[in-house]
């Protein structure tokens, strides 16, 4: 699968209608290990990101930190625990939990995933793929119109990284994003590395599947790097580790994103292999290089 169609002829700028509030810069996911380092050094940086989950604790490091660094920069708030695709109510604690975080620290955005973690009772510490068919449209919709009537805000909703497909599937998933984003008025995030990862899983072609989303609806871009392995056919078998560099095959993408939607706030994500601050930082300043170009 070649990406060397990125350089061709591109369709003009999409108008963003919908931004996230955040800043049109690169940012960063918030580690414990740099808090004082930015604390301490002031990085011109244009945001930071956190996971809601790490901070549904009444006190602590966590908090004492985080609202030390929230006077100084723009926050973004990312969930993984609301299983906006299970088949079971939403958690309505871990609900009332993260409107209280929200009214805490104010972030410009809160985004959570299209995936499930829970199913009755139990709770999986993964985010697991859904079946693409009505039924499955019509209750995360449902889901996503709870959340944002609960947090009197629109949610951005992230593709995933998927690494199976469903028989059942009626609907491709580019299709089933674009009416929940119809039916529900959020917004989307747009992980890159998400898309590149299940397209050479599926092997599906990533220019395609960006052009079939409905990138008028992007709010905020994620960049983070993979794993690599075969699968059993000895095919290539990417992982969404977040525990790597930004592939240059992502970059690319994220070259062609730009260059439909116009400068969008897009962060970094790193959460395994945790790097000296100034590896990270180096990368948000290549991704805010391309924003300035797209701005152009």
């Amino acid at each position: 699968m070649t990406l060397a169609s990125t350089h061709a002829v591109l369709a003009a700028p999409i108008t963003q209608t919908q931004a996230s509030g955040l800043p049109l810069r690169a940012g960063l996911g918030l580690k414990n290990e740099h808090w004082r380092e930015v604390l301490d050094t002031r990085p011109d940086i244009g945001f930071f990101e956190v996971h809601a989950e790490n901070y549904m604790v009444a006190g602590g490091p966590f908090h004492h930190y985080l609202g030390l660094i929230r006077e100084h920069y723009p926050l973004a708030l990312h969930g993984v625990g609301l299983s906006i695709g299970g088949e079971s109510p939403l958690n309505l604690e871990h609900l009332a939990c993260l409107a209280r975080l929200i009214e805490r620290y104010q972030p410009h955005c809160f985004s959570e995933h299209l995936a499930w973690s829970s199913h009755g009772p139990m709770f999986l510490n993964d985010l697991l793929p859904l079946a693409y068919d009505d039924d499955a449209l019509q209750r995360v919709c449902a889901h996503i119109d709870q959340v944002q009537d609960t947090l009197k805000r629109r949610m951005l909703l992230e593709n995933p990284s998927t690494y199976l497909q469903f028989q059942r599937s009626t609907l491709e998933e580019t299709d089933f994003i674009s009416e929940i984003i119809r039916r529900t008025g959020c917004g989307l995030l747009l992980d890159v590395n998400n898309l590149y990862v299940s397209c050479i899983n599926h092997q599906q072609d990533p220019l395609g599947y960006i052009d079939a989303l409905p990138l008028h609806a992007v709010g905020e871009i994620h960049l983070a790097g993979f794993a690599e392995d075969t699968d059993s056919l000895g095919d290539r078998l990417l992982i969404d580790d977040h525990g790597a560099p930004i592939d240059n095959a992502v970059w690319h993408l994220y070259q062609h994103v730009l260059a439909r939607t116009g400068p969008v706030a897009t962060l970094i994500e790193r959460d395994n292999q945790i790097p000296a601050f100034s590896v990270l930082h180096a990368e948000a300043r290549q991704a805010d290089h391309y924003l300035r170009t797209a701005r152009s």
